[in-house]
């Protein structure tokens, strides 16, 4: 399955709208969002979004109650700060990355196969141990200057960072 990971998209809709696009391109299944959508109107832009979506709220997420019932109307859903998922017998840990020492805590038990975060608004994929960290950087681009999405093949396990 291809897992399209997307986070920090920080009310940006032009590049929002572009990332829905690559990820239908890029024929994603699902897509999991680290957080940081902001506000309750960026909803209406991943309507078109062909893939199931999944994510968790960041830091700088507001009306959250609203956030979560915008996204439950076009099907998708947001959970709170965590989410574990199981996507083809792989073990999935989901959260923004605010909290460094729990991050860097879930990393260390070794439980999942793969974490998904963000915060940073960077690239950041590497491996330890058995596990795969992905911070699939920023959809906005206001910190880095480059929207970012990545594809994870559940299959191989393997990374595609892609620049919008």
């Amino acid at each position: 399955m291809k897992l399209g990971i997307i986070s920090d998209t920080h009310d940006r809709l032009p590049l929002i709208d572009k990332a829905v696009e690559r990820l239908n391109m890029e024929k994603a299944e699902l897509v999991l969002h680290a957080g940081d959508y902001i506000a309750p109107f960026v909803v209406s832009h991943f309507k078109p979004l062909k893939a199931k979506l999944t994510g968790i709220f960041g830091n700088n997420d507001a009306e959250l109650e609203l956030l979560r019932k915008k996204f439950e109307e076009i099907g998708a859903h947001v959970y709170g700060r965590f989410k574990e998922l199981k996507i083809d017998g792989i073990k999935i840990a989901m959260l923004h990355g605010e909290e460094e020492t729990l991050l860097k805590s879930l990393i260390n038990t070794g439980a999942y196969d793969v974490i998904v975060y963000g915060h940073t608004h960077e690239v950041n994929t590497y491996k330890k141990g058995g596990t795969l960290v992905i911070n699939p950087g920023e959809i906005c681009g206001y910190l880095s200057g480059n929207a970012t999405v990545a594809i994870l093949d559940t299959g191989t396990l393997e990374v595609e960072i892609i620049s919008l």
